[in-house]
């Protein structure tokens, strides 16, 4: 079993396209796409920079540019909208991209460094960045790498990866590997390989995962380093999502920025920890002499999903992030999901009372709650199904399994080698068709950080030359 590329996909479903005696009808539905504002930003971008007009160049992307300008983001335009509107969102999607590139480089004397620094930190916080969120899975965990791969292949792996339980795991893989370890690591027969080692080190003889098993999973697969030096070395910025095993504590995002010292190893094993399956775990932290030492010595954690499966709100308020894509295979809310990027009637009166639901569960909590908050564990098993039952389990971009349904006696199973190998393939046919949308709604945004940290490491590099001729100079006067 071998990974399928992107272009085999894009020729495969070509080829059924030709095939198909309907396949005229594509693109003739109504989309929210505005196709005559994307063509007038266009014309008059491809106008500014064949005059080389700094000023007017500038004008231009403060007015504001984002990855949804005119519904050029929406789902419907890759659905059922027509090639040559998705080729003009490429084409000034691109123009896009070059235009800011020429500003980066532009000489121009009104336009010295800092005033390109403020401008590029400007624009980059207007646009905001994009995350991938990978959801609790048991068993279904591989199909998280499947989808890692794909974007991964083409270039459009987001900085920002949050995991929760399951899902926790390849997030973590994703972020504490460089380039070219990951590179690697992502090859179909080096995954194989992996999930051999791992099916041959489980610890206990039972048919489902335990403790010891996801241990020796983050053992084999993540090293032993802490958030911050994670981001030092890839670049990339990893989040846990892990719940507090105490009834009035707050669950957490591991990331970073706000706990810069925590181990990811334990993170992780608290992330996956199902309560009821896995004892509570408790954090470690890298201390001042690099020992480790307890984080938050009081308290414990468990599986991240039961409060925060897809942290976007804490992701947008940390990491500005405003472009979500989900790889969703949560086994316990994965049978009811309706991606939103399909609509229809009934759809859409399923996600109305779908929705009904969550406000109605939201205001009679506080009386559940009153009335059990001294009955254990009658108010623990409140307070966690009334966190699974209102989260949020959708994004902009959705990516779930061709399978939904999951026997509950095997979202915890150990599966095999090749099984996983499957899902892994699984998952990256299923992001293939939103590729096009992926890369349309995040290139400008992954251009302006490109840019930023071309600018700030020139300016380290800068600062460095000064501080050793200072020195140099130091050094003859003596």
């Amino acid at each position: 079993m071998k990974h399928a590329s992107y272009d085999e996909w894009v020729r495969q479903k070509e080829s059924v396209d030709s095939q198909d005696p309907q396949a005229w009808l594509i693109g003739s539905g109504k989309t929210k796409f505005d196709k005559k504002i994307i063509e007038a930003r266009l014309e008059e971008l491809r106008r500014i920079k064949s005059e080389g007009a700094l000023e007017s160049m500038v004008y231009y992307f403060d007015e504001g540019t984002h990855g949804n300008m005119a519904g050029m983001g929406s789902a419907q335009l890759y659905n059922s909208g027509s090639s040559d509107d998705r080729e003009l969102v490429d084409s000034y999607v691109s123009e896009l991209s070059d235009g800011l590139e020429w500003l980066s480089k532009c000489p121009h004397p009104r336009f010295s460094y800092p005033d390109k620094l403020a401008f590029f930190e400007r624009a980059a916080h207007a646009h905001g960045r994009a995350a991938l969120m990978l959801s609790g899975a048991g068993s279904l965990a591989p199909f998280h790498a499947g989808v890692c791969v794909a974007l991964w292949s083409q270039g459009l792996l987001p900085e920002v990866i949050s995991g929760a339980s399951g899902g926790s795991i390849f997030a973590a893989i994703m972020c504490s590997h460089d380039d070219k370890a990951l590179t690697e690591i992502l090859n179909s027969d080096k995954l194989l390989d992996m999930f051999n080692d791992v099916h041959s080190t489980y610890k206990s003889l039972s048919t489902h995962l335990g403790s010891d098993d996801v241990q020796a999973i983050i053992q084999s697969w993540i090293p032993d380093i802490t958030f911050e030096e994670a981001k030092r070395l890839t670049g990339r910025n990893l989040c846990v999502s892990v719940a507090p095993a105490e009834l009035f504590q707050q669950s957490r995002m591991l990331n970073s920025v706000t706990t810069p010292n925590v181990m990811i190893r334990e993170a992780v094993l608290a992330s996956c920890s199902v309560p009821g399956f896995m004892e509570p775990v408790q954090l470690q932290a890298r201390g001042l002499n690099g020992e480790r030492v307890p984080y938050i010595a009081s308290r414990s954690w468990v599986d991240g999903s039961l409060t925060n499966d897809l942290p976007a709100s804490r992701l947008r308020r940390i990491f500005n992030c405003n472009f979500f894509i989900a790889s969703q295979t949560n086994p316990i809310v994965l049978w009811s999901l309706k991606d939103p990027d399909n609509r229809g009637p009934l759809d859409d009166l399923f996600s109305f009372w779908q929705t009904a639901a969550k406000e109605w569960a939201k205001t009679s909590f506080p009386y559940v709650q009153q009335t059990f908050q001294d009955i254990y564990p009658l108010n623990l098993m409140a307070r966690t199904w009334f966190n699974v039952f209102t989260q949020d389990y959708t994004a902009d971009v959705n990516i779930l399994p061709a399978h939904r349904l999951v026997d509950p006696a095997t979202i915890l199973e150990k599966i095999e080698p090749k099984r996983a190998l499957q899902l892994v393939l699984d998952g990256e046919q299923r992001t293939w068709p939103q590729v096009e949308r992926i890369q349309n709604c995040t290139r400008v945004g992954a251009k302006l950080q490109g840019i930023l940290r071309d600018l700030r490491l020139g300016a380290h590099y800068q600062k460095e030359s000064v501080n050793s001729n200072n020195v140099t100079s130091i050094e003859k006067g003596k």
